[in-house]
């Protein structure tokens, strides 16, 4: 059976997942929403999608829609998504899925109450060095991880308009982009719990009411330990948006450039295993890995399996950057 899909948003975010869609063979493009007509014009024509909305809840209204995916500024991600829920059509949000935390929980509520599927768009899941890197610490390559660094950063770029509005986007680099190197981090890990989270979080590179600059520590329940930075502006990163090292008993293991590297003490020397990626990507977010994320999302509506990473993976990520939040604001470990 064919599933019917709709789109909230029409930037960067929507596109992508737009193009996503195209790409599977019995996904309907049906309706896009937004609140600008020109803007939903031009989408609607470029994805040739017929029925044009300035609201969810007109779209809700009309019905014959079975999937939406929300794009909207941070704000509307939870109202959006829990009114489609409510109606029993599936949601994939964007990341950060919520403002906060307790919004995130009251979208969990929604999809366990109705059956409705709920999934969190954190991309890097599906990327294919991510899961090469994941293969190997499954593997025992690396033996224990017992700390990672990662950075969501954007090098002298930063975004604007609604990004850096406290009231529409809840945080500022840390909610856009350090999301991403603790959701890779904690997916390499295993999904391990957090415990508490140190941070300092601050606004150095622009005339915002949100963050543009943060160092955060987790510590998690498997014992292992991530150092986060996020930023925007910043002149320099270690590497590109989730960009991530792995500390192991038995060696090392990074991200963007893809490798292992495992020493052998008794005859002092380094194997570097190079699974043969480019050490520089020509698209570092490419379209195949959305393209992965929607059909896991539709084949867990299909099979009828809870998606991953969706309402829980989401929560927890919130949860963090919550945490992360209040303890740059007082100075002190934030217990979860």
């Amino acid at each position: 059976m064919t599933l019917r899909i709709a789109f909230t948003g029409t930037g960067h975010a929507s596109r992508l997942h737009a193009r996503a869609a195209k790409s599977q063979t019995d996904l309907e493009l049906v309706a896009i929403v937004n609140h600008r007509p020109e803007s939903m014009a031009e989408y609607a024509a470029t994805f040739e999608i017929p029925r044009q909305y300035p609201t969810v809840s007109a779209l809700l209204a009309d019905g014959a829609v079975d999937v939406l995916s929300v794009n909207t500024p941070n704000y509307l991600h939870a109202p959006e998504s829990i009114a489609a829920l409510e109606a029993g059509v599936h949601v994939m949000v964007e990341k950060p899925m919520a403002l906060n935390a307790a919004e995130a929980e009251r979208m969990r509520a929604a999809s366990e109450e109705t059956g409705a599927k709920l999934m969190v768009a954190h991309c890097w899941r599906f990327d294919e060095e991510v899961n090469w890197l994941k293969a190997q610490v499954e593997a025992g390559r690396l033996g224990r991880v017992l700390r990672t660094k990662g950075c969501g950063v954007h090098v002298n770029w930063g975004p604007g308009g609604w990004f850096a509005e406290a009231r529409y986007a809840g945080g500022g680099a840390l909610a856009d982009m350090g999301i991403h190197a603790i959701d890779t981090a904690r997916y390499l890990l295993g999904d391990p719990q957090p415990l508490s989270v140190f941070a300092k979080i601050d606004r150095h590179y622009g005339d915002y009411d949100v963050d543009d600059s943060g160092i955060i520590w987790i510590n998690w329940d498997n014992g292992a330990t991530s150092l986060v930075e996020s930023g925007w502006w910043w002149p320099y990163a270690d590497g590109p948006e989730a960009s991530t090292q792995l500390y192991g008993e038995r060696g090392f293991g990074q991200l963007f450039p893809t490798r292992l590297e495992i020493p052998d003490r008794a005859a002092q020397q380094i194997e570097t295993i190079d699974p043969g990626y480019p050490p520089l990507r020509e698209e570092h977010c490419p379209q195949v890995m959305y393209d992965t994320q929607m059909d896991c999302f539709i084949d867990c509506i299909r099979t009828d399996r809870t998606p991953s990473p969706g309402a829980a993976e989401g929560l927890v990520n919130l949860r963090i950057v919550d945490a992360a939040l209040e303890s740059g604001r007082r100075g002190e470990v934030i217990q979860i």
